[in-house]
């Protein structure tokens, strides 16, 4: 394997000058994806309807075709899945990958077309090895198998079309070269049972040459913990002694940095940030020691953005790529090669650089507090659990936050769940430094918090080891994309995760 990992390797570095095409050329490139989706969609009935003929330009599309969220799409996705073609997009599409995020309880349908399989979601994966092993000198990647944890088919027989994670999509329909370097089988891969599953791809890749993982934090780490418990190794370093790289998604790694260097002791174990989501493949961390990610361009995808102020209103303004600020908070407006037009993801983004386009992502759109002007967002709480974690020397496993009321049901404050891996000695202690961490990173929040006077000190609960893994259960969203809501402006959330706490209690 030697000799195949070094030509690959070596090919694979070679095409890093494509990548170079386009971050050189981002405008053009962006521009030049614009008119080809216009094309495809232009004789659609979605392109039909909105005269998709007579646009030339950005300006007349931002003027004919409105922003999006998913209901716009339900009639559409509804009747392709009867069989009906050329609504949305101009190639037949038969697969959906179902999606409920985290901003939403209804699962979404997202229509993949063949052309976003190959040249977003498959490309994206390639631009990835490209990148990394332009990024590393010395690697092994091509010397074993990749532990892809992905997640299940939920086709019936009886249906027209093929449904499930996008990341069984994905795995269902793989080029042979790359099926060549995955674990475990497909028929384990794919299977719909998530405890089941755990173990079974624990039991058989635990023997298996694994040089790389692919995978959400949270599930791997309750594969990794499997393995351990079958092999009785110490450490993951023992049952694969060949692993190098983590590619993660998903979620921010960020919580669940410290869990993984426990899992996998190794000071030469590389991290790798990517974003991919159930709509295409739209980021990837190129430099050593960052996670902003390098924004893939020439992916089928033609990206805008809306700053998150202009959320609620009734006709946003939209940025362009080349009119974006460094630091600005930025909702994502996608157009796709499979058909959905100026799509609010619900993603939230931050740029690091213009030159080359790099961005952070720092929530979404719904999973948010603002009670009073706080507009406290998920990389605010991660930054701020992090460092509540290292100065009391324990871990969190799982957290949620919704605003708290008063007795006549006015939000005076945030309320939050936790779950420990390892709990802190002094959990008052934990409790101030949660808060004093969340004022450093939020001067909107420090300010609502001066002397109690708006915002009151936040109340913490701690709750027992798999309150947050049973509401999962109980609410059918173990394994795949599912992932715990952060933040959260309503109660929804929290009372149902109390009402699992006080079960265990």
């Amino acid at each position: 394997m030697s000799i195949f990992n070094s030509i690959a390797y070596a090919v694979m570095k070679s095409r890093h000058s494509e990548v170079e095409r386009t971050i050189n050329n981002p405008i053009e490139v962006q521009n030049d994806v614009f008119h080809q989706l216009i094309a495809a969609g232009k004789n659609t009935e979605w392109g039909k309807k909105h005269d998709y003929g007579n646009i030339k330009s950005w300006e007349d599309y931002n003027q004919k075709v409105p922003i999006n969220e998913y209901d716009a799409f339900i009639p559409y996705i509804q009747r392709m899945q009867q069989g009906e073609q050329n609504l949305l997009w101009n190639s037949p599409i038969t697969m959906f990958s179902k999606s409920s995020g985290t901003s939403g309880r209804v699962s979404k349908f997202i229509p993949v077309s063949h052309e976003a399989l190959k040249q977003c979601h498959y490309k994206g994966g390639v631009d990835m090895l490209i990148i990394y092993c332009n990024m590393y000198s010395v690697s092994n990647i091509f010397g074993g198998y990749n532990l892809a944890l992905g997640g299940s088919k939920q086709s019936r027989p009886s249906d027209p079309y093929y449904c499930g994670d996008v990341s069984a999509i994905i795995m269902d329909h793989l080029p042979r070269w790359a099926e060549m370097f995955r674990a475990p089988k497909r028929e384990i891969a794919l299977m719909n049972e998530w405890e089941s599953k755990l173990i079974r791809m624990a039991e058989t890749t635990s023997a298996q040459n694994i040089v790389s993982l692919a995978g959400v934090p949270s599930w791997m780490a309750l594969l990794l913990q499997r393995c351990l418990e079958i092999t009785g190794k110490n450490h993951i370093g023992e049952v694969w002694k060949k692993l190098e790289v983590y590619f993660h998604g998903g979620v921010d790694f960020l919580p669940y940095k410290q869990k993984f260097k426990q899992l996998i002791p190794n000071p030469d174990m590389r991290y790798v940030n990517v974003y991919n989501a159930s709509e295409g493949y739209f980021g990837i961390q190129d430099q050593h020691g960052v996670s902003d990610m390098l924004l893939l361009l020439n992916n089928g995808v033609y990206y805008e953005f809306i700053e998150t102020c202009e959320l609620g209103k009734e006709q946003p303004k939209v940025t362009q790529l080349q009119d974006v600020e460094i630091g600005k908070n930025y909702a994502l407006l996608l157009s796709t090669n499979a058909g959905l037009w100026r799509y609010l993801i619900g993603d939230t983004v931050t740029f690091t650089s213009k030159a080359p386009y790099r961005i952070q992502i720092t929530g979404r759109t719904r999973n948010y507090i603002n009670v009073c002007g706080e507009e406290l967002i998920e990389d605010n709480a991660n930054q701020a659990i992090k460092t509540a974690c290292s100065e009391t020397n324990c871990m969190v496993k799982e957290y949620t936050a919704a605003p708290y009321l008063s007795a006549d049901n006015k939000p005076v404050g945030h309320e939050w769940i936790i779950e420990f891996e390892q709990e802190p000695a002094d959990k008052e202690l934990f409790a101030e430094l949660l808060d004093k961490a969340l004022k450093a990173s939020n001067s909107d929040y420090e300010a609502k918090r001066y002397k109690n006077l708006i915002l009151q000190k936040p109340v913490i609960n701690f709750v027992p080891n798999g309150t947050f893994m049973k509401w999962l259960k109980d609410n059918n969203k173990l394994g795949g994309q599912h992932k715990i809501p952060r933040l959260k402006n309503t109660r929804e959330i929290i009372d149902e995760v109390f009402k699992h706490a006080n079960n265990e209690l």
